[in-house]
């Protein structure tokens, strides 16, 4: 019988009054996953749980992906083939904490209403199902069958290998390459393949991360089945020497009229304020190298706690869509969520945008958030809040201003915008609801670039039930964090500057 088992570093953790990111003085926690004895048996694939309640628990999203039960994590697999997209993820199918981990699946044709499928792939030999990606197979180079699906994942056990699975039925079953693994590795710092068709070299290109090496390594195929390592892409930053690289992503964009790649790598646990975030670097990609600009690095797709281990669809075109773990290593195992535990961000479509002369990453809310929204209204003191809901505001930046939402309760999230700083800070501590279940949760301060030009400022609250995922300036900036008021918030008070404020509910995706 397998066990598996999580081992949380703890430490005495001093909370200043601001979190300002990590440096080699910081006491901190972080979460580190070890395996033993893996399963030797192929086991059977479960079927999808049944829903619990409609989905309806205190604190359970209502616009968000979540599965009816267990355990989640990072977000893998995920293609568009024939107007489906297709999720898969790391899962539980047996409890609500990390452990057994396998692909979960789950469909959709809007990246919002998601319809669980059967568990995609569980540990076999070579151990559990660790992350990855899937791409569609159209020319038949790996030999599995014209637009075949064809996954490739990492098998973790005390090495971490990089294996493939195909499907034939558009991701209902899948069957395990006899030749895995078609990396091996001795160690337990080489996971997390995102694969993509290079056109340019007619080959499939791998981005691998290094883990605790620190790095990314690029590998290209022509047949998905044997690889070959090209290169490393390797970079120091300054007063991060201690966390580890997760879930590469490379990308293609247009860019002022030339190609441009961006990187993404989650890191943890020194991310954008303490624990887990995502980074990217800006720069050109040859087939064989990635060479980052020189810009001012790290670069963070978010500045909250809790969007994590993100990567894009493949096979959509010139849309680059992403979405992440909404949760943070911190405290992924003690967050108060029953039967499931963590869900997905809102999903957003990436874009290369330029700012004060600077490439940068923007991530929208994807555009497909208008099929499940009611009509705008004018935003009072308080409001009508149902499922969950989108606030829009337009700031004057003449002085500084603070904005906060809260319940009846007395609970309340506040946002204040710095103009002579030019940061947005967000306060999530015990007024905000629950957080004595972890002591990394209450954060007094975090802070985020105000990245914006002229005199006014756009910001777009997606308030879910445990979750608000704070937009301002069109995606260029992007503060993702978990909350846990006792109900959702729904009045409304902003101080300092004039303001214009608009209100449109959120219909729930759930049948």
């Amino acid at each position: 019988m397998k066990s598996s088992k999580i081992i949380i570093v703890s430490v005495a953790v001093a909370m200043a009054a601001t979190f300002t990111g990590c440096s080699d003085n910081n006491i901190r926690q972080y979460y580190n996953p070890l395996i033993d004895d893996p399963k030797t048996e192929e086991p059977t694939p479960e079927q999808p749980a049944e829903e619990v309640s409609s989905r309806n628990e205190q604190y359970r999203p209502q616009i968000h992906f979540t599965p009816a039960k267990n355990w989640i994590n990072d977000p893998n697999g995920m293609v568009y083939i024939d107007g489906t997209y297709h999720l898969f993820y790391q899962y539980n199918p047996q409890g609500n904490v990390w452990g057994n981990l396998s692909w979960g699946h789950a469909t959709s044709s809007d990246m919002l209403h998601w319809e669980e499928q059967a568990v995609a792939l569980q540990p076999d030999a070579l151990g559990m199902i660790f992350s990855g990606s899937a791409v569609c197979d159209k020319d038949n180079t790996a030999g599995f069958g014209s637009n075949a699906l064809v996954a490739v994942y990492t098998s973790a056990d005390a090495a971490q290998q990089q294996s493939v699975a195909y499907s034939t039925d558009n991701g209902k079953t899948f069957t395990k390459y006899e030749g895995n693994p078609v990396i091996k590795n001795n160690d337990d710092n080489l996971r997390d393949p995102k694969v993509f068709w290079h056109e340019d070299s007619k080959k499939w290109i791998m981005t691998l991360a290094k883990g605790w090496k620190k790095g990314i390594e690029i590998w290209s195929s022509s047949n998905l089945k044997n690889w070959t390592k090209e290169s490393e892409f390797v970079m120091g930053l300054a007063g991060r020497p201690d966390f580890q690289w997760e879930c590469p992503d490379l990308i293609p964009f247009d860019y002022n009229g030339q190609r441009k790649w961006a990187l993404l790598v989650s890191v943890n646990p020194c991310g954008p304020v303490v624990g887990s975030g995502t980074m990217y670097f800006i720069g050109d990609f040859d087939g064989k190298n990635f060479t980052a600009d020189k810009l001012d690095y790290p670069l963070w797709l978010d500045y909250g706690m809790d969007n994590y281990a993100g990567v894009t669809w493949s096979n959509t075109g010139d849309r680059h869509l992403f979405i992440g773990w909404m949760n943070n290593w911190q405290y992924a195992d003690r967050v108060p969520c029953d039967p499931w535990r963590s869900a997905m961000t809102l999903p957003r479509e990436l874009k290369l945008v330029e700012h004060e002369g600077t490439p940068l990453l923007a991530c929208p809310v994807i555009g497909e958030i208008d099929g499940i929204a009611d009509e705008w209204t004018n935003a009072g003191a308080t409001f009508e809040a149902k499922d969950a809901y989108q606030l829009h505001l337009l700031i004057n930046l003449d002085t500084n201003s603070s904005i906060t939402l809260g319940n009846a309760q007395g609970e309340k999230f506040t946002v204040d915008v710095n103009v002579d700083s030019r940061l947005i800070t967000i306060h999530r501590n015990a007024s905000t609801g629950v957080t004595n279940f972890s002591e990394m949760f209450s954060i007094p301060s975090m802070n985020a670039p105000l990245n914006t030009q002229g005199d006014k400022l756009t910001l777009d609250f997606y308030v879910d039930r445990s979750s608000v995922e704070l937009i301002a300036s069109d995606g260029l900036t992007s503060i993702t964090n978990l909350v846990f008021p006792q109900t959702i918030y729904n009045s409304l008070t902003v101080s300092g500057a004039n303001y214009e404020a608009k209100v449109r509910n959120l219909c729930r995706v759930w049948k």
